[in-house]
């Protein structure tokens, strides 16, 4: 066992400090370090992959898999040696309360809204200085993907209509710490500044919503509303992202109404 500060990867994720006399467990330390290995960009990976991402020898991370293989959160495939997340992994999420009253409400507006755009449509919450997508509906037009925001999936507040709203609507603390962290530069157009993006922040609070243009893939736009609940607060941010040209027009969001109208209801229906 060892005493001292677990790191969360990745990188943007704050570093949370163990408390003074209680001791961490090294080899769970380790399993989750693999655990958190695989993501949507790499579901699959060798044993040499994860053993270097969790930065282990491969025949601990092979020791480590085979555990977690017996406890169903880790399948592996014979034929082509590659390890992924198993069906146990979804059993522990469904009890994971975070965004769930959020998710339940909305759930069918996200589908209305992904239909009548023809873009993807996302809900998310903020968590720890992030923005977490909790809920996503796939746009119908082929060829358009946004897999690099799956369920679950965390990423800076500076990029994408949703996690700019949710960055100019969370208290001033919690602000403070989302522009501490991290901040890939993932296109030309992205801003990673934390005094611009403070100033941005006040710009589209005053506004209301963002429309968020080529900062996370050129030629993709992406369109945020908040979510308030019956008392006022923040709940989340409804947002929309495909093409520019499905989304924009003469430089405005088509789809604003509709959004601010969806996250309206949801809103009306949280406590």
């Amino acid at each position: 066992m060892q005493t001292g500060t677990v790191v969360a990867e990745p990188g943007e994720r704050r570093k949370i400090a163990a408390k003074p006399g209680v001791p961490v467990v090294r080899a769970l330390d380790r399993g989750i370090a693999l655990l958190r290995s695989f993501s949507a960009e790499r579901p699959r990976q060798t044993l040499t992959e994860l053993a270097r991402s969790a930065r282990l020898d491969k025949g601990t991370a092979r020791r480590l898999l085979h555990t977690l293989a017996l406890g169903n959160l880790v399948d592996h495939d014979p034929r082509t040696g590659l390890f992924s997340l198993a069906v146990g992994v979804l059993e522990l999420a469904s009890a994971v309360e975070t965004g769930r009253d959020l998710r339940e409400v909305a759930a069918p507006w996200l589908v209305e809204v992904a239909e009548r755009t023809g873009a993807t449509a996302f809900l998310w919450v903020h968590h720890e200085g992030t923005a977490l997508c909790i809920e996503r509906v796939r746009t119908p037009l082929p060829g358009i993907d946004a897999s690099w925001f799956a369920v679950g999936s965390r990423t800076p507040l500076s990029c994408g209509g949703g996690p700019r709203v949710l960055l100019a609507f969370i208290s001033p603390e919690e602000r403070r710490l989302a522009l501490s962290l991290d901040m890939p530069q993932r296109t030309p157009a992205s801003q990673t500044d934390p005094e611009l993006l403070g100033r941005e922040a006040e710009r589209i609070r005053a506004q209301g919503w963002e429309l968020a243009l080529d900062d996370f893939f050129v030629g993709l736009a992406g369109v945020g509303v908040p979510i308030f609940d019956r008392s006022g607060r923040l709940a989340g941010a409804l947002s929309i992202s495909t093409l520019t040209t499905v989304v924009v027009e003469d430089g405005r969001p088509r789809h604003l109404a509709l959004l601010k109208q969806a996250a309206a209801e949801i809103g009306a229906r949280l406590f």
